[in-house]
């Protein structure tokens, strides 16, 4: 069994609920400088939906993914004080 992280589990889930063929959709993960890079292979025609009008929907999960990624490293940071 693979271990999957965390950021690579929210582009890999929404990369599938976007595409029209989500049993095409690869994610990788590889070690960049001082970070993960999370890469997504998809079919051509579903690009379109994952990147977006004017790559909105891409910067979207950019930043979605990043929180997560803050939320994990840092969970008391994200807790809010009742």
């Amino acid at each position: 069994d693979r271990l999957v992280s965390r950021p690579r589990a929210v582009v890999e889930v929404v990369a599938k609920a976007l595409a029209d063929r989500p049993e095409a959709v690869l994610v990788t993960e590889r070690p960049g400088k001082g970070q993960s890079v999370v890469e997504l292979q998809m079919a051509p025609g579903d690009l379109g939906r994952v990147i977006g009008r004017q790559g909105r929907t891409a910067a979207a999960l950019r930043t979605r993914t990043a929180l997560h990624a803050i939320a994990v490293a840092y969970p008391s940071a994200t807790t809010r004080a009742s």
